[in-house]
């Protein structure tokens, strides 16, 4: 059996990421590293046969690539991941793994391959509809006279002619899903403003034929509990993990 891991494009590997993320059918965080260019992917390849692929980017430059974040193999061929995983560990000399919980593929790897190992941030999905409403304030596209102080968001939320919240619709991760964010001014906090404009958000990308998706910080309990009163629920987790500096 001769194993053979070799750098690629995306040309190479596109229809076994398209099965990534079709198998896995969530929003992959990660995905915009190839889309930007800060990503190298990697052909596996068992007796001359392709078999799966592998990505790395850098974990916290993204000239580096020290870090795998994707890790894929055929259905018949899993049962060799372990094989695979560390020869291509070994190849690209990663020291880190970047997985989230509900892929479990990868997430085997680092629980099987990693030293130690954390939670850096919660995954959301929609779950239900919520019809929240607050006297006085009106959820709107910002427009070119709002004070944004920087603030790049392309939705406000106004109340009483001030703008109290702001947030947006990420786009760059796979389709159809898209990435919410929010922020509320700190006077205004607490006064439902967030779960408002989430609650907006939801709408808009689903009008826009995509389906909503968030995150957060692990310890940032406030915006776990706006995004789940919004109607979305924990669906996985970022995990990190040191990788062995050799297999068992």
């Amino acid at each position: 059996m001769q194993l053979t891991i070799t750098k690629t494009g995306l040309e190479k590997i596109g229809a076994f990421r398209t099965m990534f993320l079709h198998e896995n059918n969530f929003q992959f965080v990660c995905n915009k590293c190839h889309d930007y260019g800060w990503a190298d992917t990697w052909l596996f390849e068992l007796d001359d046969v392709a078999i799966g692929y592998g990505s790395v980017w850098g974990t916290d430059r993204r000239q580096d690539r020290d870090t795998i974040f994707e890790f894929y193999l055929t259905l018949p061929y899993r049962k060799y991941a372990s094989t695979v995983f560390d020869q291509f560990r070994q190849v690209t000399k990663a020291i880190w793994i970047e997985s989230q919980s509900n892929d479990v593929l990868l997430t085997t790897m680092m629980y099987r391959f990693c030293e130690t190992s954390l939670a850096e941030a919660i995954l959301f999905e929609d779950h239900f509809q919520t019809n929240f409403s607050l006297t006085g304030a009106v959820f709107r596209k910002r427009s070119n006279d709002d004070p944004m102080e920087g603030d790049e968001s392309d939705y406000v939320i106004e109340a009483n002619g001030e703008v109290v919240a702001s947030g947006g619709i990420m786009l760059n991760y796979n389709i159809p899903y898209a990435d919410l964010y929010m922020q509320t001014r700190e006077e205004f906090r607490q006064q439902g403003y967030a779960t408002l404009i989430v609650q907006e958000l939801k709408k808009i990308a689903y009008e826009m034929g995509r389906v909503p998706a968030a995150r957060c910080n692990i310890h940032n309990r406030i915006s776990q509990a706006t995004l789940e009163k919004a109607g979305f629920r924990v669906c996985g987790f970022r995990l990190k993990g040191a990788l062995q500096k050799s297999a068992d």
